[in-house]
């Protein structure tokens, strides 16, 4: 099938929607359009078949930021040949499909909707039943997709740090029992990150212009707040995170260092601000773990993919006894592989599908693992 292909779907409004029996190998394909990344996933139960993404940051570096008509748009011109290429390099049909899983929130409205609409259409083209599926669980769910076929071992805390979440979980079973402990309560990590590289001159995104100058810096440099961890915050808000005033705490060393006529050590501010995100992050995942006693740690989201966060999650997880598992490196940002994964498991274990009537919530709250 040729990426130039226009997809034609024939619809059929007649099809079945009886619960499933399960299937213990599933094929199913997933669908991710949350924010800006188009994202088309193939899973045969726990194997990777194709996780293809056509992404629009591009567009969105001239504003500085994600644009939610600008993605919305985006998805839209790129939902077909994402699709076709997806199935070109699984080697299989729509016809062979058990089922068609898609991201149903949260995110940004627009963007998900483009998703679950192209969902819906294709499970009433072919028959097949439809999983609507959460975007945050998704994440922990690209653990399943390890090449070495190792299972994920449950319970586990999981820590997802991306652009738009930053969210702390106690996972107990991946489709059934999810508990939300603790998430920010004003900017996620990701979006200071870009934030940050803004007021230090850094294009966008921020993350890894800011990993990229910290490489040069000292990260001892500047001893820049930790939010949310005095014992006062701690009582209140133990799991939960802050970095907007962190954001602050830098914007005003940047002024001050500005007015008093210095050239702003652009590498040494990136490299201390980076070490207070990575600090309050492991600190309060560490604190889930030994709470809980789970001494499991899984990390997810695309901010995993900042090399200082990875290096002292090893440090500290093996200094507290803690095994730490990080999902292979290109399924950490969104993408339609970790929602196959998540569908294949519904499937795999005899849940019913979502209603067609199905709507993009964009709040959707990470309890609900199915829509």
């Amino acid at each position: 099938m040729s990426v130039a292909e226009p997809l034609v779907l024939g619809i059929e409004t007649s099809c079945a929607r009886d619960d499933p029996a399960p299937v213990a190998e599933p094929l199913v394909l997933g669908i991710e359009t949350s924010c800006d990344e188009t994202g088309v996933g193939i899973v045969r139960g726990s194997t990777l078949l194709a996780n293809v993404i056509a992404s629009s940051m591009d567009e969105h570096a001239r504003y500085g930021g994600v644009v939610p008509e600008v993605a919305a748009r985006a998805h839209l011109e790129a939902m077909t040949p994402t699709l076709h290429e997806a199935l070109d390099r699984a080697g299989v049909t729509l016809d062979e499909l058990d089922a068609v899983a898609v991201t149903a929130g949260p995110g940004l409205a627009g963007a998900l909707m483009v998703g679950v609409g192209a969902a819906k259409a294709l499970a009433v083209a072919t028959g097949k039943p439809l999983y609507g599926v959460n975007h945050l669980v998704g994440h922990v769910g690209a653990d399943v997709l390890r090449e070495d076929g190792s299972e994920i071992e449950l319970p586990t805390i999981a820590l997802l740090v991306s652009g738009g979440h930053t969210s702390l979980l106690l996972v107990k079973d991946l489709v059934g029992d999810v508990e939300l402990l603790g998430e920010t309560i004003d900017d996620a990590a990701g979006e200071a990150f870009d934030k940050v590289a803004r007021l230090l001159g850094l294009p966008y995104p921020g993350g890894p212009q800011i990993d990229r100058a910290a490489a040069e810096g000292d990260q001892r440099a500047i001893r820049f707040p930790r939010g949310l961890t005095l014992p006062k915050d701690m009582a209140a808000h133990r799991y939960d995170f802050s970095f907007s005033g962190l954001k602050t705490a830098v914007a005003r060393w940047v002024e001050r260092c500005r007015d008093e006529g210095h050239e702003v050590p652009v590498a040494d501010v990136a490299a201390s601000f980076r070490e207070a995100v990575v600090d309050v992050l492991l600190t309060k995942a560490l604190n889930a773990c030994r709470d809980t006693g789970v001494d499991r740690l899984l990390l997810g989201g695309g901010v995993v993919a900042n090399a200082r966060l990875r290096q002292v999650a090893e440090e500290r997880c093996a200094a507290a006894g803690v095994r730490l598992r990080i999902p292979p490196f290109d399924l950490c940002t969104d993408n339609g592989a970790m929602i196959a994964a998540v569908g294949a498991r519904l499937v795999a274990e005899g849940h019913a599908p979502s209603d067609l009537g199905i709507a993009a919530d964009s709040t959707l709250p990470v309890t609900t693992v199915q829509v």
